[in-house]
């Protein structure tokens, strides 16, 4: 299983960009996709979640400015982005909680990790 993310870039601050993570490989199902984010210094902190039934979870430091949504035919989730702040400069990473079929039929569950994607916003 892979996770490609892209759409990560430089915009001054109120900008706005969209970010996209792609799921291929060996996979079953997906229960959730989101994105995590790490600044310079700080610890990884969740910024948007959404399960396979649409539901979704956000960051308070992003409510209203950032939007999560996924297209289940394309195992992709994304991030919309807007009045960016300098504040959300960050390395962004994508996740998947998803399930694959292993030898004998076995169902597991794990969660996978995109790449990262660096997002910098000036003030």
């Amino acid at each position: 299983v892979q996770l490609q993310a892209s759409g990560g870039g430089l915009v001054q601050a109120g900008g706005s960009l969209r970010l996209s993570c792609a799921a291929s490989g060996s996979i079953f199902s997906i229960n959730a996709m989101g994105w995590y984010r790490q600044a310079p210094g700080k610890q990884r902190e969740l910024v948007a979640d959404i399960t396979s039934g649409g539901s979704t979870n956000y960051a308070d430091s992003v409510k209203g400015r950032f939007t999560i949504s996924r297209d289940n035919a394309k195992n992709t989730v994304y991030l919309q982005m807007n009045s960016l702040e300098p504040e959300d400069t960050a390395v962004y990473y994508c996740y998947a909680d998803l399930d694959t079929i292993h030898g004998g039929g076995m169902k597991r569950r794990d969660d996978y990790w995109g790449q990262g994607t660096l997002v910098t916003v000036s003030s």
